[in-house]
């Protein structure tokens, strides 16, 4: 059922007239005419804004202007709120509850309508989904008549709404709605959606994963296009290719036929003007093993450029060769134009988990400093066919400390370290791509130390950027994982290996294992291949200030860093950016990830500006815009003790 309260009316017309008379795109700007109307900001994912009435002279007087609790149709409150508003017309869209849609009053914070999903109904092949989760954001669309809403439902469904009412638009699919377990071509297809379509050339593209698979054999994350007005399918992309496609020779021993994912995610990329697509595609099935796929196994682990319009591939460029440490690409890629050896480049950043910075030209693939094929540690477990060299990039250098060795273990005392190197001694350490190792290996280890682990490294809110110097900052954690892999049981569709095991290393007395810090910014050039500077994201989690054993060792606990998951807001004057962080389990909250503070960094040395107090954690990525000459910032938030809401901050 359609759970519907409206508190008044949206003037349409007022919404249509104000996209319409946006300028037309050009360059690389950023969200424009004080509004933000992709996820990113813009469609290029910049998180930038040129809005400057908040600046370093008055940030410190940043109030929260209302809060939002996130409305939905349960009983009960909910927490995990990883959602991005958009702002059009005086109008914040944004996810809530189960997967629930909300249109708030960007000015005073009342909800004007809330859109409820009704469950999915099982089919023959499917398996019923119940809407869950927040999920990230919406897309928007107008031709300057009507204007739609576009969400993807959790369950697997793309649906169409109307900007005014929140209502299912009747003429989109049937009843508003275009089931994405369909046309995929694969029979039996199960899939569920985590994050934000993307609209632009009157072309919405939605982006699935498989749901409830494990095996070797599963669906592929294909990517679709759909008409706008109709929900008409108006081609597909195979990233796993099928029968004669381009690519399909980097499946050995026929793998494509059955293999799955490879697909996208997190959020998607568009350049309006140039009409290109992008995505930051996932790993193949399974995470770990690749047995069963031998071969690169393209296009998993690849950013690939697409004309939105078609489908059809412009370029692509493999990141990973058969990847088995779940690399997937977390974020959506920035754009951004810059000046490169004279000359003034489209360029495309990709920011890994793996922790490099990959840089293109947009519009032809090519890189803008040499990416080198190096040799890198072999598999020993069997039936593993491992690639013997993986591209790595010359510049930028990495945002984050790669591969495991004992001088990444945690040294406050001693003794702690001592403890430390006991632990890690029952793991195989080496350089970055060492390859997971089986749990009962023969030289009496248990499996292997990956740093960066499977959280990153980057994370899905990616990176902002400083359109107009070109400069990106680049958020980080640092949490390794342990890969322990052990036979999967015979006589099904199980893999030959399978990870087993705690994913998570202990650490020294519930300590983290690795030394700080754990979690930083690092801002890079992108001009020049550069990094500006590099600071850690917020001081030690509560549990490390307070641990007894630490007491009285001189540790200058406000250098640590946190590993949580934020997102950056760039601003013509600021930085911001919260700890980040998850308020249920996982990497974001391990030692306690994520606190109430919200900080404004100076752009170019990374000095905090003003550290601001909120009510609850920041659990989503910021954004910004301007109605009725005050600028606003907006930010999701939760913890387990504040139910999940939106925060407005403005200057009295």
């Amino acid at each position: 059922m359609i759970v519907m309260t409206m508190r008044y009316p949206i003037a349409l017309a007022l919404v249509g007239a104000t996209v319409a008379s946006a300028s037309p795109v050009f360059a690389q700007t950023g969200a424009l005419d004080g509004e933000w109307r992709f996820y990113g900001g813009d469609g290029g994912h910049t998180q930038y804004t040129g809005l400057d009435q908040i600046d370093r002279d008055n940030v410190t007087e940043l109030q929260v202007a209302w809060r939002w609790k996130a409305e939905n149709s349960a009983a009960s409150p909910f927490f995990n709120f990883e959602s991005t508003p958009i702002m059009i017309g005086g109008i914040l869209y944004t996810t809530t509850g189960a997967s629930e849609v909300a249109a708030v009053d960007a000015e005073t914070g009342q909800t004007m309508w809330l859109f409820t999903p009704p469950p999915k109904a099982s089919g023959d092949t499917e398996r019923s989904l119940s809407p869950q989760g927040s999920g990230r954001g919406v897309a928007y669309w107008t031709d300057g008549e009507q204007a739609r809403i576009f969400h993807s439902v959790s369950d697997g469904r793309l649906v169409a709404l109307d900007a005014n009412t929140g209502e299912p638009v009747a003429g989109f699919g049937e009843g508003g709605y275009v089931d994405l377990s369909q046309d995929i071509d694969r029979p039996g297809a199960q899939v569920r959606c985590i994050s934000t379509p993307i609209v632009s050339n009157d072309v919405v593209v939605a982006q699935v994963v498989p749901a409830g698979e494990s095996g070797y054999e599963a669906t592929p994350g294909h990517i679709r296009g759909y008409d706008v007005r109709t929900g008409e399918r108006l081609w597909i992309f195979h990233v796993v290719p099928q029968g004669d496609d381009f690519g399909v020779d980097t499946w050995h021993e026929d793998s494509w036929r059955y293999t799955g994912h490879s697909g996208v995610w997190t959020q998607l990329t568009v350049d309006e003007e140039l009409g290109y697509l992008y995505l930051p595609t996932e790993i193949a099935t399974n995470d770990w093993y690749g047995g069963h796929r031998p071969g690169d196994n393209l296009f998993a682990e690849s950013i690939v450029c697409l004309d939105i319009r078609t489908g059809e591939r412009v370029w692509h460029y493999q990141l990973i060769h058969h990847g088995i440490w779940d690399y997937d690409n977390p974020a959506p890629p920035t754009l951004v134009d810059v000046t490169h050896d004279g000359r003034r480049i489209k360029a495309v950043a990709m920011v890994t988990k793996q922790g490099y910075t990959y840089v293109f030209d947009r519009e032809t693939g090519s890189p803008l400093w040499p990416i080198i094929e190096m040799p890198v540690p072999q598999s020993d477990v069997p039936g593993e066919r491992t690639s013997p060299t993986q591209p790595i990039p010359s510049r930028p250098a990495p945002f984050e400390r790669q591969g495991f060795t004992v001088d990444d273990l945690i040294d406050f005392s001693p003794e702690i370290r001592a403890e430390a190197m006991e632990i890690a001694a029952n793991y195989r350490m080496g350089p970055l791509y060492t390859p997971p190792s089986l749990i009962d290996d023969p030289d009496g280890t248990k499996g292997t130390l990956v740093l960066p682990g499977w959280g990153g490294g980057a994370s899905w809110p990616g990176a902002g950027v400083d359109v107009e110097a070109g400069i990106l900052f680049v958020p980080s954690l640092k949490v390794p994982i342990v890969v322990s892999l052990a036979p999967g049981e015979p006589g099904g569709t199980n893999p030959d290996y399978m990870r087993v095991g705690p994913i998570y290393p202990p650490g020294p007395r519930g300590l983290p294992l690795v030394k700080p810090p754990w979690g930083r910014i690092t801002a890079i050039d992108l001009n020049t291949g550069d990094h500006l500077w590099m600071r850690p994201l917020g001081s030690a989690p509560r549990d490390v200030r307070e641990h007894p054993d630490l007491q009285g060792l001189g540790l200058d606990f406000s250098t640590m860093g946190q590993n949580g998951r934020p997102g950056a807001l760039v601003t013509s004057t600021l930085l911001f950016m919260g700890e980040g962080g998850g308020v249920r389990g996982g990497v974001a909250s391990r030692h306690g990830a994520g606190g109430p503070v919200f900080r404004a960094y100076d752009k170019r040395t990374g000095e905090v500006v003003a550290a601001i107090t909120l009510p609850a954690n920041p659990t989503g990525s910021p954004m910004s815009y301007m109605l009725n000459g005050k600028q606003y910032i907006c930010v999701a938030a939760a913890t387990m003790e504040s139910p999940a809401e939106l925060l407005a901050l403005a200057l009295p």
